[in-house]
């Protein structure tokens, strides 16, 4: 009887393997097609070659030389290229756009979970947390203009107050402003990955800690920061991966002076340069690669999750 059975459940498998397959292939469809096709596209056109008129389809690596021309040496300035520059730059800005929003991100995250006791308020504080989502990035962006312009309401209050003899310039177009803007839209990216690892935290281990004589600072750094590790790689891809490509914030709060890698694609692109803006972005995505397979090094998600 052993014979049989064993016959039709090996019978059986293909059935299921089959069924899994169709119910992958949604899924698998929607990535080819909106993912792997239009990298495969870019790619493509990247190793295009193109003049004033047209794109002449051929495989070169004549836009990758042309992008890195000249960075084997520095200028007469003793600079660095425009390329390197750039990328270092962007690099600049996604570093301290990520250690503040983190910083933000979890000091909120930590509060809403440990230190708000009812589901409610919980619920309430943090839609609280999603209201500037209700309007639109570029709103949200520009709504600093009047605040922080030569003439703005903050320039105004220093000067009323006499802390300041003229208007400070540095409060917009510049660094400054491109980081607090990039701060405002981002944060909440990342306080929702590090707010749901922190709710899933057996409270137990706290009162254990505590029961072991440990401080506050360090159940903090011992408990709550290693299991909260996921959300905080999670946000972390999320708010590194937005800020290198991002190209309308620096050029809305930067003034049109400040130059980024996205700047320079959006550019490229609107001068018809699309080999050149498509190899910029073959190159801006290995960058963006490399650095999330550096944090993925730290942390292994499908073990955590």
């Amino acid at each position: 009887m052993s014979a049989p059975t064993t016959t039709s459940h090996a019978a059986l498998l293909p059935a299921h393997a089959v069924k899994a397959w169709w119910q992958a292939a949604p899924f698998a469809l929607v990535f080819l097609l909106f993912f792997l096709i239009p990298l495969a596209l870019i790619a493509m056109v990247s190793l295009w070659n193109f003049n004033e008129y047209e794109l002449i389809p051929a495989i070169s690596p004549r836009n990758y030389f042309a992008i890195f021309e000249g960075c084997s040496h520095l200028t007469d300035n003793g600079d660095l290229c425009v390329t390197l520059s750039t990328y270092l730059s962007t690099l600049k800005f996604c570093l301290l756009v990520w250690a503040i929003t983190l910083l933000i991100g979890f000091s909120v995250a930590y509060f809403l979970s440990f230190h708000v006791r009812s589901p409610g308020m919980q619920t309430l504080l943090f839609v609280l947390c999603t209201v500037p989502f209700w309007t639109s990035n570029v709103i949200r962006m520009i709504s600093w203009v009047p605040l922080l312009g030569r003439n703005g309401l903050v320039n105004q209050g220093l000067m009323g107050l006499g802390l300041v003899d003229a208007p400070v310039e540095w409060l917009l177009f510049s660094d400054f402003s491109v980081v607090l803007a990039f701060v405002h839209l981002y944060t909440m990216f990342m306080i929702v990955p590090i707010f749901n690892s922190m709710m899933r935290i057996d409270r137990s281990l706290l009162e254990a800690a505590n029961d072991s004589g440990a401080s506050g600072w360090q159940t903090l750094w011992n408990v709550i920061v290693p299991l909260s590790r996921t959300g905080i790689l999670i946000g972390s891809i999320f708010v590194i991966t937005i800020v290198m490509g991002d190209f309308v914030t620096i050029g809305v709060m930067g003034g049109q002076q400040i130059a980024s890698v996205g700047k320079i694609i959006q550019v490229q692109t609107s001068y018809l340069q699309f080999p050149l803006a498509a190899a910029n972005a073959m190159i801006l995505l290995a960058v963006v690669l490399m650095i999330i397979w550096g944090l993925t090094r730290l942390v292994d998600i499908r073990k955590e999750l």
